[in-house]
């Protein structure tokens, strides 16, 4: 199938050949039909198939009948990332650009005097992201009764990021009959409920599995011990023929500190995730989708949804906590038909989430053996069973104080070999002799004669007042 068998406009064809794209996606080619004839879709893809244009092109035809007015949109697309939201900007401009369809992106991180300007000259197409756009809405610079196309984006990730309850309260501001596209990469319970509550009558889409991992994707585990993930990702990333890779960690402040570490290391890296100012956000991913950065360190809020083309690696520097996030994770690899390569770097104490991993995508990781690097488990698991090392001071041979400086050592402990001087028999460094008194505790404390208590002193002491050394008078007889 072409793209002309959609029946798309000479225009988003013409437009779809400059991009240079001739067949549809599978998921493409089963929902643009669909939308094209109004029905509610609930699609379930991976990412890297194609999803946002199957929404994206058949919008741009509907929406061309028509003009928008002040403050009232006539489609929404909600988006839980101001990356993703960019990119389906993107999408749009590239698509559209034979059609004269005006756009809005609402984001954090930007002006929002300047977008209230877009807004009331009026949009074909709001992108946003749900805390901005309520901020708008409250600010009373927005209506939503307008709305005949609602896109919910990400759906799952929504729920990662607790963006359902206002997702639901922006859908209640929408108009009762209106078209709604709901697409997910995974579809937990939750979100199929949600979905049924959105969604009239839908058609449901299924491409792939349920969060089954890419099939371009090559995916290997490496074991390794915690405090080793640092060497052996530099190990790999010198390894393995690494052109571009994201690298994905948990914690944003992990992001920052392994980004700092391969820096020293002379490997050209830069950070992303969710605390960084909007506009060194939009200029880290500007150079690292242009080759001046190889390598961008990201959490998987920054990281979801991005599209960066001939991306050869992903590593997951933690394992994810979530199971969703590692298809979400390797999906940033292999796409367009380019085969990719994604590795995890698995500590003992990560095992409980690989095992949920596996059990999610339905089989095992394979092992990636490279020479020089030996996991923990090369010991038959000896290594996890090995207890922690004890602090200093406090293992049985240590001879250091709490302190840590060796100055509050107890006196008992300082034996040392004859001639040293610190504490044994023998000299001092200038030669003079130490008299070391060999006796033990007990001994001495017979031979020492103790000195007597001091007296205390109860009461007045020496001096008494005369008026209390006076007899008491006698009682007279008279009256």
């Amino acid at each position: 199938m072409t793209f002309e068998d959609l029946k798309l406009s000479p225009d988003v064809l013409r437009a779809v050949t400059d991009a240079g794209y001739t067949e549809p996606t599978p998921i493409q080619e089963l929902a643009i039909p669909y939308v094209q004839m109004g029905r509610d879709i609930l699609g379930c893809a991976q990412t890297g198939t194609g999803k946002t244009a199957s929404f994206v092109l058949p919008m741009i035809d509907i929406l061309t009948a028509g003009r928008a007015r002040a403050r009232m949109p006539r489609s929404l697309i909600l988006t839980p990332t101001r990356e993703l939201a960019a990119q389906i900007a993107v999408n749009f401009e590239t698509y559209g650009k034979y059609h004269k369809l005006s756009m809005a992106l609402i984001i954090g991180g930007e002006s929002i005097v300047g977008q209230e300007q877009k807004l009331d000259r009026g949009v074909d197409v709001l992108i946003a992201t749900p805390g901005r756009l309520i901020d708008h809405f409250g600010r009373g610079g927005l209506l939503l009764n307008d709305v005949k196309i609602l896109v919910i984006d990400e759906g799952d990730r929504m729920l990662d990021m607790g963006f359902i309850p206002d997702i639901e309260r922006i859908v209640s501001f929408l108009p009762k009959i209106r078209q709604t596209l709901f697409f997910s990469a995974t579809f937990p319970p939750e979100i199929r409920r949600l979905a049924d509550k959105f969604l009239i009558n839908p058609k449901e889409i299924n491409v792939t599995p349920p969060a089954s991992p890419a099939e371009m994707v090559d995916h290997f585990l490496v074991p390794t011990g915690m405090r080793e993930k640092g060497a052996v990702l530099r190990r790999l990333l010198n390894a393995d023929q690494v052109q571009n890779a994201l690298i994905f960690c948990n914690r944003k402040r992990d992001v920052d500190i392994l980004a700092i570490s391969l820096k020293r290391h002379g490997l050209s890296v830069a950070a992303l995730h969710g605390d960084m100012p909007q506009p060194a956000r939009t200029e880290t991913l500007r150079a690292f989708k242009a080759g001046e950065i190889n390598l961008l360190v990201a959490t998987d809020v920054a990281g979801r949804g991005l599209d960066i083309r001939g991306l050869s690696h992903v590593f997951n520097f933690d394992v994810p906590i979530h199971a969703e996030d590692y298809v979400h994770r390797i999906g940033r690899t292999g796409r367009a038909g380019h085969r990719g390569r994604a590795i995890t770097l698995t500590a003992p104490d990560e095992r409980k989430f690989l095992s949920a991993i596996t059990t999610l995508i339905g089989k095992d990781i394979p092992r990636l053996d490279i020479p020089g690097i030996a996991g923990p488990e090369d010991d038959g698991g000896a290594a996890e069973a090995r207890p922690a090392a004890e602090p200093e001071a406090r293992r049985p041979d240590a001879k250091k104080s709490r302190r840590g400086d060796g100055r509050g050592r107890n006196r008992r402990d300082r034996k040392a070999a004859p001639g040293t001087g610190k504490g044994g028999d023998g000299e001092r460094t200038n030669g003079t002799p130490i008299k070391v008194d060999k006796r033990t505790p007990v001994e001495a404390d017979k031979r020492t004669p103790k000195s007597p208590p001091k007296e205390q002193v109860v009461g007045l002491g020496d001096h008494v007042p005369a008026f209390m050394m006076r007899p008491p008078k006698k009682p007279t007889d008279a009256p």
